[in-house]
């Protein structure tokens, strides 16, 4: 008996072992798909941004082309005023042209962190510098129901070496389809500072996507900023020179 309870205690302690390890992998899967599926091998779209405050409301329409995990260009389409301002990413760097001064800036990773064009997504959000798949250690958490769907939760803790601006973030992601729902962003001190929702389930190209986001900061309940994909095509073939500072002045 005493041997069998020992052989028993050594299975039960592999189980625990495998079911952790397994867990982890999930996670990773879980975040790796969701990731595939919201970026794609390219990307090429149109958004709509409003950005909503307690005196003032004001909206943005840019074109986004995207490559891969390293290449990012956005150009700024309306309001008129604005028009041609352009954020370039390659890798870790990242540049602005303002038409207006006909200057190139450079963007230091410092900032990735800062308000892009005064709301509340950040330079990281839109130009998307950090990977969710490669800059975070993930866990999932616990598998519960919202909004009437079952979700993952996965909790998402950077890298060492990282340059992410958040101490911890936890997605919410759809069991059916891997679906983001929301994710939060916490500083170093553990405290909730930002919400990210995704809504407007609807076909782009080839997937199912949310094209509707909505990004507010905790201490500010009446500012937010709604994100609209109007238009989007995945996975067709962009040049590399769209993502130069050569085409930086010059994308139409």
């Amino acid at each position: 008996m005493r041997t069998i309870r020992i052989i028993g205690f050594v299975l039960l302690g592999v189980a625990i072992s495998i079911s952790s390890l397994y867990a982890q992998h999930d996670a990773t899967d879980i975040i790796t798909r969701m990731d595939s599926l919201m970026r794609g091998k390219t990307f090429e779209g149109v958004y709509r941004m409003k950005i909503i405050r307690p005196t003032w409301q004001r909206t943005l329409r840019f074109k986004v082309w995207a490559k891969g995990l390293d290449y990012a260009l956005i150009r700024i389409l309306e309001p008129a005023r604005e028009r041609g301002v352009t954020f370039l990413r390659i890798k870790s760097e990242m540049w602005q042209y303002v038409p207006r001064i006909n200057r190139i800036i450079k963007i230091p990773p410092s900032m990735m962190g800062e308000s892009w064009m005064g709301s509340d997504f950040t330079n990281d959000d839109l130009a998307k510098e950090s990977s969710l798949v490669r800059d975070f250690e993930h866990r999932l958490v616990e598998r519960r129901r919202m909004q009437g769907q079952e979700v993952y939760v996965i909790e998402l803790i950077p890298e060492p070496d990282a340059a992410v601006v958040w101490a911890k973030i936890v997605y919410y992601v759809r069991v059916a389809g891997f679906l983001p729902v929301r994710a939060e962003f916490f500083d170093d001190r553990g405290e909730l500072v930002r919400v990210l929702e995704f809504k407007d389930i609807r076909r782009v190209g080839d997937r199912t996507i949310p094209t509707r986001m909505e990004a507010y900061y905790v201490d500010r309940p009446d500012e937010r900023t709604i994100l609209i994909l109007e238009e989007g095509q995945f996975d067709m073939p962009i040049p590399d020179n769209v993502f130069s500072l050569q085409n930086l002045r010059r994308v139409r």
